[in-house]
């Protein structure tokens, strides 16, 4: 939901980019009846009316939530509206009859009023309609923002609202001249009047709604638009990304937009950037939050209990209890016995929070969240693109190319002497990988690389660490030394991370495109992980090690491996959680965010791939 225009200065003409020849392999038929609110995004955003109406997403920020407390006491159900007029007729009551008709004086309210027509196409939940006994009615329409200077008293997309508001008041018999909008930043109210051209718009914005759906097709994105900025579905919708993939290039920034124009800057400024990844020559507009507010919130200790009280978690141990606020909470990850109440589970998964279950060491075994993404459509494409090899093998081919070069920059900064034979092996590996013609293949190549890879990365250790740990080959399941343990808890970290991450994007977390499918195994969290395993998992692991974050007394051995002592992962964990929260630069689109923030816009990408908006997946390559 964008933020309300009514406190933004006049809007440029809107430009569009030109939309791909593709269609959906399904495509239903749209909803009988049009919400007035989707008559507003049809004018303000077809895309963004699409996106909530067709493809049900929806995603809350700043000003969503101000919205909601706007209309926190209008949303509460209550009150009467006057019976409708009687239809006229003859007059049958007896001349010498003396009794009065009584009529109340005061006027009728009602809140929170549902009205439906089938005539019109429309349904509406108005959130004020005054009225007297006349059957005379004024509905009005609540905003969060400041009455626009204009001489309509507002901007088409909130007038064709209250428009279909009215129209659905006339249709159940009331009369009903004008509207009303209450901004509330202003805290004023202004009249709308509701002429043949109003009712024309709203009319033909009704039928827009429902072609776009029937349709099936997702509308292009505003070109360079600022009512892109201060949206809640920019992180969903990618815009100005989107664009730049199909070859559209922002125009140039001036200063003033730099300065004033971007209400992303204002709330979420980036000026302390942590790192980089690689230099652009185009950045675009950062209309999303560097970094997210919330946390997420890991309980290991055995025996520990998570309940709810109120809107915070309460977690009980033999050490005390700590608490976390609801609202603040990204993810849970319970490691081991650590128990869940019903009543905290539901009220984390009433919030879209998911609840990981791992093994005490950190294998991850699945998770619970509450309602998956209603978008069946971007299901629908997944499922018929991974059935075609071409497509899987395309995709695959990057994202191994790209997981290869990473490691080779990642032995490149670290190294005290990177073995110019390795170096040029990674590279000639990732060229071949991109030239890949199966599957098998591939494997081949990159386990080729990975062997190479991680015959040399001891030399990436330094100080303490370089002599206390080393590294003969990858080994798993269990892990056999120090430093793969470690190299299998921040992957299993990760693959819990993208499996969030792809579930919340609307995509299928168990259906891949390299890893094949298994029961119960998220292969597509596996298959987008490759590319950050080397600058996410392999990264944290030196630096836990070189920082001396883990030491060797950390670690527990035993016959069958080596597994790490809950103090030291409480450790480990926050030197996870540090890089992925640490800016970087994105290669392709040049703003600054987070590399958690990054798993999300590369999840998002390769759902707009696969519905046929973008013509490849853009890999993510630090250099």
């Amino acid at each position: 939901m964008p933020t309300d225009p009514s406190s933004a200065p006049p809007l440029p003409p809107i430009v569009h980019a030109k939309a791909l020849p593709r269609r959906l392999p399904v495509v239903g038929e749209a909803p009988a009846l049009v919400p007035a609110r989707m008559i507003n995004e049809a004018l303000y955003c077809e895309r963004l009316m699409y996106l909530e109406w067709a493809q049900g997403e929806f995603a809350d920020n700043v000003f969503t939530v101000d919205g909601r407390a706007v209309h926190a006491r209008a949303d509460v159900a209550g009150g009467e509206l006057p019976p409708p007029p009687a239809p006229e007729r003859a007059d049958t009551r007896d001349p010498d009859d003396d009794e009065d008709e009584v009529v109340s004086p005061l006027p009728y309210e009602a809140r929170a009023l549902w009205l439906s027509s089938e005539s019109l196409g429309i349904t509406a939940k108005i959130d004020v309609v005054e009225g007297d006994a006349a059957g005379v009615v004024v509905p009005i329409e609540y905003k969060r923002g400041a009455a626009p200077d204009v001489p309509e008293g507002a901007y088409l997309p909130e007038r064709a609202q209250i428009c279909a508001q009215a129209l659905l008041l006339r249709d159940h018999g009331y009369t009903c001249d004008h509207g009303e909008i209450y901004f509330a930043r202003s805290r004023r109210r202004v009249r709308i009047e509701l002429d043949d051209d109003l009712v024309a718009q709203t009319r033909n914005a009704v039928l827009r709604a429902r072609e776009l759906t029937a349709s099936g097709v997702l509308p292009p994105p505003l070109v360079d638009s600022r009512r892109c900025e201060g949206c809640s579905l920019v992180a969903i919708c990618l815009p100005d990304e989107t664009n730049l993939l199909r070859g559209i290039e922002p125009a140039a920034p001036t200063v003033e937009a730099r300065d004033d124009s971007n209400q992303m800057e204002q709330f979420w400024p980036t000026a302390e950037a942590d790192d980089v990844a690689a230099d652009t020559e185009v950045v675009l507009r950062r209309l999303q939050p560097a970094r997210d507010d919330q946390l997420p919130l890991y309980v290991q200790e055995q025996g520990a209990r998570v309940g709810v009280s109120g809107d915070e978690l309460v977690v009980r141990g033999k050490k005390g209890e700590t608490r976390a606020r609801l609202p603040n909470v990204s993810q849970v990850s319970l490691f081991g016995n650590v128990q869940i109440s019903t009543q905290a589970l539901r009220a984390i998964l009433e919030r879209g929070v998911s609840v990981s279950l791992m093994s005490t060491g950190g294998w991850f075994y699945g998770r619970a969240t509450g309602t998956d993404s209603k978008n069946i459509e971007l299901r629908v494409a997944q499922h018929r693109a991974m059935a075609d090899p071409e497509v899987c093998l395309r995709l695959a081919q990057g994202i191994v190319a790209s997981k290869i070069r990473n490691c080779r920059t990642l032995l490149r900064r670290n190294h005290a002497e990177p073995p110019e034979v390795t170096l040029f092996e990674l590279e000639q590996l990732a060229k071949k990988s991109e030239r890949a013609e199966s599957l098998p293949t591939l494997l081949g190549l990159e386990g080729t690389a990975a062997r190479s890879y991680f015959s040399v990365f001891s030399g990436m250790l330094k100080g303490e660490a370089a002599e206390a740990f080393d590294l003969d080959g990858r080994n798993r399941r269990p892990p056999k030394d120090p430093v793969n343990a470690l190299l299998s808890l921040a992957y299993s970290l990760l693959t819990r991370e993208l499996a969030q991450v792809t579930a919340s994007a609307g995509l299928d977390p168990l259906l891949g495109f390299y890893h094949q499918p298994r029961y119960g195994r998220p292969a597509l969290a596996l298959d987008l992980m490759e590319e950050f395993r080397p600058i996410l998992g392999d990264s944290t692991v030196i630096s836990a090690l070189n920082n001396g974050v883990v030491t060797p007394s950390d670690f527990i051995g035993h016959p069958t491996g080596v597994a790490l002592r809950p103090p030291a992962r409480r450790r480990f964990l926050l030197a996870y959680e540090r890089r992925m929260d640490q800016l970087v630069t994105h290669p392709v689109f040049g703003y600054r965010v987070s590399y958690r923030r990054v798993l999300e816009v590369q999840a998002r990408l390769l759902g707009r791939f696969l519905l046929g908006e973008v013509p490849s997946y853009p890999e993510f390559r630090t250099r």
